[in-house]
């Protein structure tokens, strides 16, 4: 047989394994094998359902976070007394107005009013939605409420 590179081997007996684990106390890794004492790793079959246990220690060291985030946006809300105080004598009032009134959040991507107070002046309000009770006061008072028609939104 010629020697080539697939036919190389080290010579017999040079390469041993440092310990023959469970092959008695005479092996230098008796009793025990090199498992240690008792518990589920030193068993035969042992560790099987170690990875669960692992997965619940991380889920255990994961803080609490219970409950439910909506990934919808809610409109902010704004009341009639808030609305009064900011607005005086505007012709319309729309999400840029507010946002520079400091009314609702710099990025509020819609907004809502609601009728809590009164509301003297008369307000023409543009894509804002509102409640029942706040559209009636503002109508009360000479305004208006329009809403984008959700058909010409489609259309764009």
């Amino acid at each position: 047989m010629s020697i080539s590179m697939h036919t190389l081997k080290p010579a017999h007996g040079s390469r041993t394994k440092k310990f023959r684990i469970g092959r008695g106390n005479a092996s230098g890794r008796g009793t025990t094998a090199g498992r240690g004492t008792k518990g589920q790793r030193a068993r035969a079959g042992g560790r099987n359902k170690l990875k669960v246990k692992a997965i619940r220690q991380m889920f255990l060291s994961f803080p609490k976070t219970r409950g439910f985030n909506s990934p919808y946006v809610k409109a902010e809300t704004v009341t009639l007394k808030r609305l009064a105080e900011a607005f005086t004598n505007v012709a319309t009032v729309d999400l840029k107005a507010l946002k520079r009134a400091g009314l609702v959040g710099k990025t509020a991507l819609s907004a809502r009013v609601v009728g809590q107070g009164e509301l003297k002046a008369a307000l023409n309000l543009v894509n804002v939605g509102t409640s029942a009770s706040a559209k009636a006061a503002i109508e009360k008072a000479g305004g208006s409420v329009k809403l984008a028609d959700k058909k010409s939104k489609a259309k764009k």
